[in-house]
């Protein structure tokens, strides 16, 4: 990300498509933000052990179901007016599991 600061707005749209949220955030700046969404197939798993009971031996089997794991990351830049154009000044990390 530190890559886009002091270039041309246009060159992350170009990256990352149009961004889905911007915000003035004073005379001649904006954040802009874009908004991605990991999705992750966590698999289960399934285990078992052998237990003695007074009726001899038991198999037990545990189970841990699946599930999709989503995770929503947002991605923001800030930028400053120059004449017509917006150029990147900074950005914001965005969470840990989103890097």
């Amino acid at each position: 990300m530190k890559n886009y600061v002091g270039g041309p707005l246009e060159a992350v749209i170009l990256d990352y498509g149009p961004p889905d949220n911007v915000v003035e955030i004073g005379v001649g700046q904006r954040a802009y933000q874009w908004r991605r969404v990991n999705t992750e197939a966590v698999t289960g798993t399934t285990s078992g052990e052998i237990r003695q009971t007074r009726h001899g031996e038991r198999y037990e089997l545990s189970e841990s179901p699946g599930y999709v794991k989503e995770t929503e990351c947002f991605y923001t830049f800030f930028a400053r007016a120059s004449g017509t154009r917006w150029f990147v000044t900074s950005f914001r990390r965005p969470q840990l599991e989103c890097e």
